[in-house]
């Protein structure tokens, strides 16, 4: 087909939730992907953070093939054993923070918290939860009715009840909020969608403090922040929060619709049989590939590339502030997680199309920022190619 053939097919059959770039992208490679015609271009969105290793990895493709000619779903899914989970069960085991014993398989990072948020009250017996202001955790009605922005939320009245909201990195607001009826906090380490919000120091350890201290229980939402995106597996195990239950998804299989949420023992006694499940629960295709793709961000050392990658366009960008102070508002985030905040929407939604003139896809987000996350195994000319490119952008501004 033409683009101009496919521009036609989904405008005429698919609901209209996007405003849709006029690209119809056919294949990719690493961080570059090519539309119907032919022209290159390279992707800083890593499909909204899921091409951890890139467009059509072969670690990806050979998964797919090998456990596709075995057995892609079982019969009875959860309720028979599978070697592919067994095996993605053990590999998880070596970095996910050790106090999380138990992990159960969805099909995105939306159910992983949907999930985590009804066990929670079902464990604690309490109704609230608390969320914090721009946060998102999903686009089912419940994750909607927690995700800490109106403009995701308030068209879909009437919402789920009991969901209160704090600002983030707020700790006194969090004490206020706490009470015998909240069933959990439900907070990213490094708010994503949100605008790339670190928070300062000691903040995730303080929240868990203060949940154990109230009797709630503390989900972490790593569905954007985990599997190596900011440097370490999880955010949570390198600040030393023993929470309870932890939510993914995205990087966790490379580009494949897949999910999880770990739990740890002591929550895992409180459950009954019937309190969860699904269709697929961690089918053997899925398993297999997340499998693959975990392994070969460990095997790679992918924490280290982020580190060093992340550091360099850090660095790179932070000459910008000064150069294009007219421009830029803040520039900030960690690892592979960069956030360009501009002085305001027209500046970023001009660079953002600048950007994809040029041959750069980039992720347009809070109306006038511009997140950075591309694949996790970048390597430097790649980054430096990109980087140049948002700076050529910013000159024609």
């Amino acid at each position: 087909m033409s683009s101009k053939t496919t521009f036609e097919i989904e405008n005429k059959h698919l609901p209209p939730f996007f405003v849709k770039q006029k690209i119809s992208i056919e294949k990719g490679e690493g961080i570059y992907v090519w539309d119907e015609e032919g022209k290159m271009y390279i992707d800083f969105t890593s499909g909204w953070g899921v091409t951890c290793i890139g467009h059509a990895n072969p670690v990806i493709t050979d998964a797919l093939l090998d456990q596709g000619r075995k057995i892609i779903q079982n019969p009875n899914s959860g309720l028979t054993y599978s070697p592919a989970r067994a095996r993605l069960l053990s590999l998880l085991e070596g970095i996910l923070p050790p106090n999380l014993t138990r992990v159960f398989f969805t099909n995105s990072g939306a159910e992983a918290n949907d999930a985590a948020i009804k066990l929670a009250r079902k464990v604690t017996g309490r109704p609230d939860i608390i969320s914090t202001y721009q946060s998102f955790h999903g686009r089912t009605i419940s994750t909607t009715s927690a995700t800490g922005q109106a403009k995701h939320r308030d068209r879909y009245s009437p919402l789920m009840p009991n969901y209160r909201f704090i600002p983030y990195d707020n700790l006194e607001a969090l004490k206020r909020s706490l009470d015998e009826n909240v069933a959990a906090v439900i907070i990213e380490p490094i708010q994503g969608e949100g605008g790339v919000r670190v928070p300062s120091k000691e903040y995730l350890k303080e929240v868990d403090t203060l949940c154990k201290k109230n009797g709630s229980l503390l989900i972490m939402d790593e569905i954007q922040t985990g599997f190596f995106r900011t440097g370490p597996a999880f955010v949570t195990g390198s600040c030393g929060v023993k929470t309870d239950f932890l939510t993914m998804a995205k990087g966790i299989a490379g580009g494949f619709p897949f999910g999880a949420f770990a739990l740890s023992e002591a929550v895992a006694k409180k459950l009954e049989i019937g309190d969860h499940g699904g269709t697929y629960c961690g089918n053997p295709l899925g398993c297999a590939v997340s499998y693959a793709v975990i392994k070969h961000l460990m095997d790679n050392n992918i924490s280290r590339n982020v580190e060093e990658m992340g550091g360099l366009a850090l660095d790179r960008m932070s000459l910008w502030k000064n150069i294009y102070g007219n421009l830029i508002a803040d520039i900030r985030g960690k690892g592979l997680l960069i956030m360009i905040e501009f002085q305001s929407e027209d500046i970023a939604t001009n660079v953002k199309n600048e950007c994809l003139i040029r041959g750069l896809f980039v992720t347009q987000t809070q109306g006038n920022g511009i997140r950075i996350f591309p694949a996790l195994n970048i390597k430097k000319d790649e980054l430096e190619k990109g980087l140049l490119i948002i700076e050529e952008a910013m000159k024609n501004i």
